[in-house]
């Protein structure tokens, strides 16, 4: 038995040798791709959100707990809004790397110079809808017919709007509305207040309307709506602002979904919606994308007052172009490795599979000269001593030394051969080498009789 295990640790010992190089090879070969595609994402991101108390922070940390189930974490910066968040991706010296930005954020602030030079943006798709609540004072409505209803958007000039606050969305989707009703923004009187500054100030009288841009489920926004002397406009233009503006869409607000037994409102009311879209950096990791907008099928696929189940995210309504490996993602689902595989092997061989097959590609010719170098190496130990049998079967043709010397030399090979090692598949070349020496030493027999 240990003979047996020591043949098998000596065929061992000359695959490693034989293969050592091939192995080496590949190896350097296999850090080298990985060098270059770096295929493993970073395990810090920033996420630009908004106000501290805003959808957009709470949805960050939904985003947060998710990643963090893949050893990723997602850093929350706090900003004022969209606006903000658009201006901070655009920043080469800034960290944020993805961020939340309203449709109609985008108007551009910058010169064209500088809009080129900034880092470009690509959208993972839009991922829910954020009404556009414009409430007005009845009372001052009444000022304009006697129903107390604005029935047009160009109703407003003249008014005190709040249009919301600096750095947030809503000036941009504002801005939008008032172009396409082909008016300017010095036709309203302006406030930039922030949203709960504003609601008071509404309910004050120092607005005659205020413009939000929130999710419906925010408690402002319930309040106005059953607020006596607070309306709510409805955009009976819903449908052509959207066919004209494609990160706004027409939605509409059911009867009774804000209150039911009240019967609030009192029926369907017709909306313009923006989408907000989850925006990064077009050099962001491509594992990154795949695992935020895989994110975002799970917290935002769920219905709403005004998006049924499975309406989101979606590639539509967004401003910026999509990203390529958002686009595969809604075209195919998660990479089928992901179903199977642990998330950072599925993304290893997902990234690195066309450097895989070309490494391969030259690997296999290389490894078909391994099993002839091993085989030589094996069969050496045993052909090398062919070289003294011959010197031998020689010096007795020519009687160059005496027959006993040549006999003890024989024999000395003859011991020697007894304790060459080689795997079982190559013993009938050791006793070929036996046979071929006990053929010499008859020679030598009947040469010394």
């Amino acid at each position: 038995m240990p003979r047996v295990i020591r043949n098998t640790l000596l065929s061992v010992r000359d695959l490693l040798i034989t293969t050592g190089p091939f192995l080496a090879l590949a190896i350097v070969l296999l850090a080298g791709a990985y060098y270059v595609l770096k295929p493993a994402p970073p395990k810090r991101v920033v996420l630009a959100t908004g106000p501290e108390q805003g959808a957009y922070a709470a949805f960050g940390k939904r985003y947060a707990e998710e990643l963090k189930r893949y050893g990723i974490e997602v850093a929350l910066r706090p900003t004022t809004g969209s606006r903000e968040n658009l201006r901070l991706l655009r920043d080469p010296g800034n960290e944020v790397h993805l961020a939340f930005v309203q449709g109609g954020a985008s108007e551009t602030l910058r010169t064209p110079e500088e809009e080129a030079a900034a880092p470009p943006v690509a959208s993972l798709g839009s991922i829910f809808y954020e009404p556009v609540w414009l409430f007005y004072r009845v009372a001052t409505a009444k000022k304009l017919n006697r129903e107390g209803l604005l029935t047009e958007f160009s109703q407003l000039r003249g008014l005190r709007v709040n249009v919301g606050a600096r750095g947030s969305g809503i000036p941009g989707v504002m801005n939008r509305l008032l172009g396409a009703n082909l008016m300017e923004r010095d036709d309203i009187q302006r406030g930039n207040l922030d949203l709960t500054p504003a609601v008071v100030a509404l309910l004050n009288g120092e607005f005659d309307a205020a413009v939000l841009v929130s999710a419906p489920e925010s408690p402002l926004v319930q309040m106005l709506l059953q607020t006596p002397g607070i309306r709510l406009f409805e955009f009976a233009q819903a449908e052509a602002y959207a066919r004209r503006h494609r990160f706004l869409s027409a939605v509409t607000l059911p009867r009774g979904v804000v209150d039911l037994p009240r019967n609030v409102p009192p029926h369907d009311v017709a909306m313009l919606a923006a989408t907000c879209s989850l925006v990064a950096r077009e050099d962001v990791h491509p594992a990154l994308i795949q695992l935020f907008v895989q994110a975002a099928g799970r917290i935002h696929s769920g219905g709403g007052w005004m998006a049924p189940a499975g309406r989101f995210p979606t590639p539509l309504n967004s401003e910026f172009p999509l990203a390529r490996d958002a686009e595969r993602y809604y075209r195919t689902g998660p990479p089928l490795l992901q179903r199977y595989l642990p998330f950072w092997l599925a993304n290893l061989v997902d990234r690195m599979w066309v450097w895989l097959i070309s490494i391969i590609a030259v690997l296999i010719p290389l490894a078909r000269v391994l099993p002839p170098i091993y085989e030589f190496r094996i069969r050496s130990r045993i052909f090398r001593w062919y070289r003294q049998l011959r010197q031998i079967e020689d010096r007795l043709a020519r009687k160059a030394a005496p027959s006993g010397e040549l006999l003890a030399e024989l024999e000395e090979l003859e011991d020697k051969a007894k304790r060459i090692m080689v795997p079982l598949s190559y013993t009938d070349e050791l006793y070929s080498l036996r046979s071929h020496i006990a053929l010499v030493r008859e020679r030598l027999r009947q040469a010394t009789s």
